[in-house]
């Protein structure tokens, strides 16, 4: 078990419901640990256990919620 941090940036939040969005989409995340969502700076950071899950499969789920989200540290 190997904890990651990475940002995930998020375009299309323009509000406190949107943030709430990007919380359901990766709430069933297994190894997701914790996701902080910054709407004024459209960012996510997200630390999660990499042997469980990965930054890209997070900002999939970001994607599925109808938002365009990429890994920005790779």
């Amino acid at each position: 078990m190997a904890n990651q941090t990475r940002i995930i940036k998020i375009d299309g939040m323009t509000c406190a419901g949107c943030v709430a969005s990007v919380h359901a989409a990766t709430a069933e995340i297994e190894g997701l640990d914790t996701i902080s969502v910054e709407l004024a700076d459209n960012l996510a950071t997200v630390t999660f256990d990499d042997s469980m899950t990965s930054a890209e499969t997070i900002a999939s789920a970001i994607d599925d919620a109808g938002f365009d989200a990429t890994v920005a540290n790779a």
